[in-house]
């Protein structure tokens, strides 16, 4: 979406947000409590408070004071960037384990560091400015024109049966984080099994739909989503943008990263060895992944587990996943 809804508006991603969107400051002004009486509610700012509880705050830390920090981080930060380093992740902002104390971990453009923080933001910005959640926005501009049927935000019960399940031990993971940190862990910490509701906990605390993580679909359904970021099957975005996906923005950094994805030009990517440098793609945190190869518009959609009823710390798949594609390439190849 942060792709789409620019593009009548003639966008350039490199413009400042606090330029291409004026109010954002008045917004973030307000939700940290200055003087600009903007009249609009305090959404953004209970969200951070949620994040900032999720996380673990320092022992002794007032939860009001640090969601604060968070925000003026953000806006400080965000005000002079441009939507491009949000999905580029050469932002610099660190991981969501550090939320609470924001600093960047490098000058902006100058390292890739995977962060959410970019994402949740421009959460954050696209239900601002579009006046509507993010699940309603998702609805209105991507599942119905594609007709999809099986992907959304928080599904109900009813399909529960229908859901992987993620993690056995609740938050185990991610509260194991947060201790060895040595951050104060709060009382409300998922202990069963997260079945049927995101597992990523900043999203969980932002209500189940957040910039970086919480949607539900089917493999079928993420194919017909991935095919809106090839010039030829989008019947969202413009060719301009599509352009993007598999353009190298983070030349000579430690990663190659394109408009919100990784590209197998990464040293050590997931890809494997018989997808280009070209190709684009991202993983999930509980095993899933789906890659593309634009030049012969093929997407590889890998739905797994390797968090649910394993054994503390997860195993890393990215052998899997290597391998998974070169199979698939292979397949394709000698099938052709």
């Amino acid at each position: 979406m942060s792709a789409q809804p620019p593009e009548p508006s003639g966008l350039d991603p490199d413009d400042p947000i606090g330029i291409r969107y004026p109010n954002t400051a008045r917004i973030w002004n307000y939700q940290l409590g200055g003087k600009d009486n903007f009249a609009i509610d305090r959404n953004a700012s209970d969200a951070a408070n949620t994040m900032v509880r999720g996380l673990g705050v320092p022992a002794g830390a007032d939860t009001a004071v640090e969601s604060r920090h968070l925000l003026q981080r953000m806006v400080d930060y965000m005000l002079g960037q441009g939507v491009r380093q949000f999905l580029d992740l050469g932002s610099g902002l660190p991981n969501m384990a550090n939320t609470h104390q924001i600093a960047h971990r490098a000058a902006p453009g100058a390292r890739v560091v995977y962060s959410d923080l970019g994402f949740i933001t421009l959460g954050f910005i696209l239900q601002r400015v579009a006046g509507a959640s993010l699940a309603d926005l998702a609805r209105r501009e991507i599942f119905e024109p594609l007709g999809l049927t099986r992907t959304f935000f928080n599904p109900s019960k009813s399909l529960q049966t229908e859901v992987a399940a993620c993690e056995s031990g609740g938050n185990a993971y991610e509260r194991g984080v947060c201790e060895t940190e040595g951050r104060k862990v709060f009382g409300e910490w998922r202990t069963q099994t997260i079945w049927g509701e995101v597992h990523d906990g900043n999203a969980f605390f932002l209500g189940g739909a957040a910039g970086h993580a919480g949607l539900f679909s089917t493999a079928r359904e993420t194919l017909r989503i991935a095919e809106q970021f090839l010039t030829r099957t989008t019947r969202l975005l413009s060719p301009d943008t599509c352009a993007l996906f598999p353009l190298n923005m983070t030349e000579g950094l430690n990663e190659a990263r394109s408009f919100a994805w990784q590209l197998a030009a990464t040293p050590e990517s997931t890809a494997g060895p018989r997808l280009p440098p070209e190709a684009f793609g991202h993983l999930g945190f509980t095993g899933t992944s789906c890659w593309t190869d634009p030049a012969r518009e093929r997407t590889f959609i890998l739905l797994t587990n390797r968090t649910h009823a394993r054994a503390l710390p997860f195993v890393n798949i990215n052998s899997v996943r290597r391998r998974f594609h070169t199979l698939a390439v292979e397949a394709l190849e000698r099938d052709r």
